[in-house]
Parts: structure tokens; C-alpha cells; sequence
């Protein structure tokens, strides 16, 4: 008879819980936490479903964004609002929920004169670091267009400001060796190596780290190739940044693909890139996936297509990408990406082109 009851009161849980999943989603989690709990102290021979992550096999979630810039209008509107940590205010709580936060950060920092409006140089004062940091990043990509805007002069106090505040940071260094150098960071037993390369077609070729001056690591199949090689020696992922592609164009280019395929096949277990300031179609190659453009994160740019951009959370365990959660953002106040949701986030998510 004990088990019977019991066995009723279970039933009567699962419909409740069902009920509350359906009406009310977004307090779901909450809701169900209180009704076990109370359940279970009432019959302490009812079993709870187990909530813990499966110690055996961990998962770690790493979030992916778009090019940040920190420069010109975004300065300004930081100046205004006195508020270095201005333009994350809104997205800082999402980006709050992923073990290792990746980004490109198109901006060198250090103390200078101000950028004007109409400029294509970029700097941002020091305590932009800081802010980036409280935001949640943990990983940057200095391989692109503009880290080298004021010589290796400027990228080193770059990487200097950046190291001062614990931001690790790939595809630049002091030469071409540490240019071409994975960052590994480890997680819940899993390791994870990101390296960061930018196409030449972007950029002069005197941008480029060489054995004796500071630069950046260029898409050079060779290097890439050796790069993932080494690196998948000392981890158990490798995820491959690439800033490149035709900026404003709705697809990637012959580049985009044959450099992201070309890692893939070396061993890369992901690829993610931007550079055309707009969100571009991703695609499975391999069983594995290429992002190729997530758009801006950070940026002062007018048209809509430029304000709109795509955040990636990827959940990794053991046996590799077990989960893609994309979720759309807006830039407003030419400064400031916000998380959208319902129609709006679906139809930019739709630019990627991937099922759901």
C-alpha cells in the first residue's frame, strides 16, 4: 500500500512540474527546487532526481563574441556616462554564465591622445581593461586589423595593460613565436587551447610578428597548421579565432572557408571568427562547426546590420560539443549590446543558418 501512495505522489509531482514548465517558464527552476524540497521533507523515502553535473564527466560552457571596440564613439559615450564598465552593463549577466569568455578585442589600449570620430585608428584608455574583465572575459584575440594601429610600441602596452590585469590574450606577442602560441586554460579537468590569426588581406604585411618584432600571427596555413598540431598536445580542444572576410557582405569568402576548413582538418575542434561587421551563415564541416562572422559585440557603428550580433555558448564535456546556444544582441546607444529575445533574436539568430 506504502508503495503505491508513493508512487502517486511521484505522478502528482511530475503533472505539477509539467504544469509549471509549460505556464511559466521562466520560473521553472525556482518553482521546481521549492516543490522537491518540500516533498522531500515531508517523505524523506522519496528520492530526489539528481542536479548535480556528473563529476565523471564535467562540462565546462564557453561563450564567444564579436569584434569589441572601445574607441572613438564608444569612448565618447564612456566619457558621458563617467562609467568605463558602460557598454557591458547590459550583457554582463549572460556573459556571467560561461566558465571561459572569448572575444576579439579591436582596440589597443593604452594612455594617447583622443580618436576622433571618422578615424580607423583605435585606442582606449587603461582602466578599459579592468572594465573588460568585470564584464567576464577571460580570453582575447589581439590578431586583427587594429592592434597594431600604433606600432609594436602600442601593441606591447596593449599586452602589458592586458597581462596587469590577468586577461590572457592570443594571436599577437612580442615576436613570432609567442604570436603563434596557444592559450591554454583549464577547466573542471578539461583543457582548452584558443589561437587567434588574421587575414593578410586586412592588414600591411609590416603588422606581422616576426623572430625579432612585435605583430600579430597571420592566416599562414603552414603556421596554423603547426600551431593546431602543438597545441592539440597539450589540450583536449582546440578552438581556432579568424578575423577575416569581405566587411558588410552577407556570406563569408573563398578565404573565410578554406582557412576554417583547413584548421578543422588539421584538428581544431571549433572555429569562430568576425571582421565584416555583420552576422554571416555558420556551417558543420566535418561534424564540427564554423562560425564564421558573429558581428559586432562592442562597436559604434550606424546601419542595423552592424548593431546586431550574435553571442555563441558552447557546453564542451569529455566527449567534445555536447551544446550550442545561440542568443542575439543589439547595440544601442551606438555603444552598448543588449540580449534580446522572441522575434527580433530569431530572425538575426536565422543568419546563421543552422537547425535548431
Amino acid at each position: 500500500m506504502k508503495i503505491i501512495l508513493l508512487i502517486i505522489a511521484l505522478m502528482a509531482v511530475v503533472f505539477v512540474i509539467g504544469f509549471l514548465m509549460l505556464s511559466n517558464n521562466g520560473v521553472f527552476v525556482v518553482q521546481r527546487q521549492s516543490l522537491l524540497a518540500q516533498i522531500q521533507s515531508e517523505k524523506n523515502d522519496l528520492p530526489l532526481p539528481a542536479t548535480d553535473v556528473d563529476a565523471a564527466n564535467p562540462e565546462v560552457s564557453l561563450i564567444f563574441v564579436g569584434d569589441i571596440m572601445l574607441s572613438r564613439g564608444v569612448a565618447q559615450k564612456i566619457k558621458e556616462k563617467n562609467s568605463y564598465d558602460y557598454p557591458f552593463l547590459q550583457a554582463g549577466d549572460y556573459l556571467g554564465t560561461g566558465d571561459i569568455v572569448f572575444g576579439n578585442l579591436e582596440t589597443t589600449v593604452f594612455d594617447g591622445r583622443k580618436i576622433g570620430t571618422g578615424e580607423m585608428v583605435f585606442r582606449a584608455d587603461v582602466p578599459a581593461v579592468s572594465a573588460i574583465k568585470r564584464a567576464g572575459f577571460t580570453v582575447l584575440s589581439l590578431a586583427n586589423n587594429h592592434t597594431m594601429n600604433f606600432g609594436g610600441k602600442g601593441l606591447q602596452k596593449t599586452m602589458q595593460n592586458l597581462e596587469n590585469v590577468g586577461l590572457q590574450y592570443a594571436g599577437a606577442g612580442n615576436n613570432i613565436d609567442e604570436a603563434y602560441q596557444p592559450v591554454i586554460m583549464e577547466k573542471n579537468g578539461l583543457k582548452f587551447a584558443f589561437l587567434a590569426f588574421t587575414d593578410t588581406d586586412v592588414i600591411p604585411n609590416s603588422y606581422g610578428a616576426t623572430a625579432g618584432k612585435p605583430g600579430v600571427a597571420f592566416m599562414d596555413k603552414t603556421l596554423m597548421e603547426r600551431a593546431v598540431e602543438q597545441a592539440k598536445t597539450r589540450a583536449d580542444f582546440v578552438i581556432v579565432y579568424i578575423h577575416s572576410g569581405n566587411e558588410y557582405q552577407k556570406n563569408p569568402s573563398q578565404r573565410q572557408t578554406d582557412f576554417a576548413r583547413a584548421a578543422i582538418d588539421e584538428g581544431a575542434h571549433l572555429v569562430v571568427g568576425s571582421h565584416p561587421h555583420i552576422v554571416q551563415p555558420a556551417e558543420t564541416y566535418k561534424g564540427k562547426y564554423i562560425f564564421y562572422s558573429l558581428g559586432n559585440f562592442v562597436f559604434d557603428q550606424r546601419s542595423q546590420n552592424t548593431k546586431e550580433g550574435v553571442i555563441i555558448k558552447t557546453v564542451f564535456d569529455r566527449n567534445g560539443l555536447v551544446n550550442i546556444e545561440p542568443q542575439a544582441v543589439l547595440i544601442r546607444d551606438f555603444s552598448q549590446p543588449a540580449i534580446l529575445q522572441g522575434e527580433t533574436a530569431d530572425k538575426i539568430i536565422l543568419r546563421l543558418g543552422l537547425a535548431n
